[in-house]
């Protein structure tokens, strides 16, 4: 796979709802991309979700809203972000959704955060800033996994 590729797939699945930058760390790393370039490519384009998703609430919703298979799957949606994310808000205000986007399980990134916080009815500024936190802690945590992952399948794989 060529540079540029590999650069346009850790961006786009850094891009992506379910993989966040959890998918564009790992796949960046095995296809030979430094540690630290890596995590910077993902976390940036991670970060990109906060406004795209809040500039899209603010303006397409509202018109996607008259389609009905829209509504529902939209509901669904929102259902499961309020429930998520508002007690560890409702507990820990700011730092619970730092924590909520610095975890890096599915469903706990910068979509749902950002969602449920417009739901909320939360500052965009402040769910910006915490999601930008929350998103630097989860690529450390994400590029420290994998790099002690290789390490220690270095351990058991001979290199020939």
């Amino acid at each position: 796979m060529s540079e540029a590729a590999v650069y346009f797939w850790t961006a786009f699945l850094s891009f992506l709802p379910i993989s966040e930058l959890r998918g564009g760390i790992p796949f960046a790393i095995a296809n030979g991309v430094p540690w630290y370039i890596a995590f910077a490519v993902a976390v940036s384009f991670n970060i990109l979700i906060a406004p795209v998703c809040w500039i899209f609430l603010s303006t397409l919703h509202k018109i996607f809203l008259e389609m009905n298979w829209y509504r529902k799957f939209f509901e669904h949606f929102i259902e499961r972000a309020r429930n998520k994310l508002h007690d560890s808000v409702e507990r820990w205000g700011w730092l619970g959704l730092i924590v909520f986007v610095a975890v890096p399980l599915p469903f706990t990134g910068a979509w749902t955060a950002t969602l449920g916080a417009w739901v909320l009815g939360l500052s965009k500024r402040k769910t910006m800033l915490a999601v930008v936190i929350g998103l630097i802690a989860a690529g450390a945590i994400v590029t420290a996994v994998v790099l002690l992952g290789v390490q220690a399948l270095n351990l058991f794989v001979k290199k020939v």
